[in-house]
């Protein structure tokens, strides 16, 4: 297990720290001591098998469970309201409103913020150009693809503006040409965002192609087995020999024989 230990509130610019993380569900430990050190704008990959306690650790951080055992802040901030307020989460499912048109979808963030629906449109409008969603703003949920609907999710998750992205498997419920499109657009968006990001995926390339750092969860109850430092030049492309080397470290920690 790598051995880290959490830093005292406001030290060191740290984003997020987790110390001795223990979570109890239903009886049955999921997570057994995790230590976890983010800095500030830093890029995380947390990948493990199904059932590791990724997902469990995400809602740790964003304020929305509390931890049995150890410690968890956000910005120096351990309570669960000052967590929350420094986090934005994307699920893994979109949970586009399907009354609402793509715009308004992404608007609701900015109107949960206080803003009036017409204000929030404005400001979020500018946005679909960027993001690949030009000509989409008047659609429904209905008729937007798996891929378009994700980049609503993610468009709504960056303008909640909170320091901390917190995304939980956004792309496992797609196809794999469209997965790998949009680890690609993913890597793009994120580039002109100064924000800090966990990233929770069971895809080791995924997390070799996003993140700076990938924390590697141990089966269930999860703990941190390996850590592995991203050090390569972006924009990063799946067959590059330093990223296939990469995967196959990770995989190797996670006792997968590719």
């Amino acid at each position: 297990m790598v051995e880290t230990h959490v830093l005292p509130p406001g030290r060191s610019g740290l984003a997020v720290a987790a110390g001795g993380v223990v979570r109890v569900l239903g009886g049955k430990r999921v997570l057994n001591g995790v230590d976890l050190q983010v800095p500030a704008s830093g890029r995380v990959g947390i990948v493990g098998r199904s059932g590791a306690g990724k997902s469990t650790l995400l809602s740790l951080v964003a304020g929305l469970a509390e931890p049995d055992d150890g410690g968890v802040s956000v910005d120096g901030e351990t309570s669960p309201a000052g967590r929350l307020a420094r986090c934005a989460l994307m699920p893994q499912r979109d949970c586009l409103l399907p009354w609402r048109s793509a715009l308004d979808n992404a608007a609701l963030a900015l109107e949960n913020a206080g803003l009036p629906r017409g204000e929030a449109r404005r400001r979020a409008a500018p946005l679909f150009a960027r993001l690949g969603l030009a000509g989409s703003e008047q659609l429904r949920p209905a008729k937007l693809s798996g891929g378009m609907r994700q980049r609503v999710a993610f468009l709504r998750t960056l303008l909640a503006d909170k320091p901390v992205l917190l995304l939980d498997e956004p792309f496992g419920a797609l196809d794999a040409i469209t997965r790998a499109e949009l680890q690609e657009w993913l890597a793009d968006a994120l580039a002109t965002e100064p924000r800090t990001v966990l990233l929770v995926t069971h895809d080791v390339e995924e997390a070799v192609l996003l993140a700076d750092r990938i924390v590697l969860l141990s089966p269930r109850p999860g703990r941190v087995v390996s850590e592995l430092e991203v050090a390569l030049p972006r924009p990063r492309h799946r067959t590059e020999l330093a990223v296939v080397e990469l995967r196959e470290r990770a995989l190797a920690a996670l006792g997968v024989v590719s």
